[in-house]
């Protein structure tokens, strides 16, 4: 018997990278996959498609887990497509470089409306459902990061630390429904992530240089 056999498994912006190759484990060991994505349609059809010839149920949605209500809407879609939810990956984020001192407001509140507020949405969506059901799992993709705060990237790092402390608190909240929670915390891995980062519009000249050699040698490590 395949170890998640049967289990109907959300997991967020999956059209791509991390988010994908978790998709196909659990697709590998039976679980049937709803996943969201925001943008690259293909790629989602493609996985899709991908998923469902490995014989489990598969369908992804275009979702901004930022938006509460578009949160909402998926849980909502989910249940009425597969029954139930027992897992719930919150993997959609983003990120992005340069001076805390250079960056905008505007690009720090966007990074923490999807980074942060995408993982309250979807958790606020999905835990009636699992209390209702009698239990369930969420994982929220946070970052080592979040324990060793990234010089230039500054929000991301605040970002997944606020993840780790959510989760902890969440895990307390809801053990008496036997709902797990944890946060997981990957180091730099090849993905997209790099060629999307977000940079900042333009960097002082009082730390060009070390921007520049920071994230250099970052991104080289991730597409390594």
């Amino acid at each position: 018997m395949k170890l998640l056999e049967g289990k109907v498994a959300i997991i967020t912006g999956a059209s791509r990278g991390i988010g994908s190759g978790i998709a196909k484990v659990f697709a590998q060991h039976g679980a049937n996959v709803a996943f969201t994505y925001s943008s690259s349609v293909e790629s989602a059809q493609s996985l899709e498609n991908e998923l469902s010839a490995m014989g489990i149920k598969a369908k992804g949605y275009k979702s901004n887990a930022a938006d509460f209500n578009e949160a909402q809407k998926l849980i909502d879609d989910v249940m009425a497509e597969f029954g139930n939810i027992d897992v719930l990956i919150n993997n959609a984020g983003m990120g992005i470089s340069g001076a805390i001192e250079d960056t905008s407001s505007e690009d720090a509140n966007y990074l923490f409306n999807v980074n942060f507020m995408g993982v309250f949405n979807s958790t606020k969506a999905v835990l009636p459902f699992m209390r209702e059901s009698g239990g369930g799992k969420i994982i929220n993709v946070s970052s080592v990061a979040a324990r060793l705060s990234i010089p230039f990237q500054a929000f991301y790092s605040s970002s997944k630390a606020a993840i780790n402390s959510f989760s902890e608190a969440l895990a307390n909240e809801v053990a008496p429904f036997n709902i797990q929670v944890c946060a997981m915390m990957p180091g730099d891995i090849k993905t997209g992530f790099t060629k999307n980062r977000k940079k900042n519009e333009t960097d002082s000249p009082e730390y060009q240089g070390r921007v520049d050699l920071s994230v250099n040698v970052m991104e080289n490590d991730e597409r390594n």
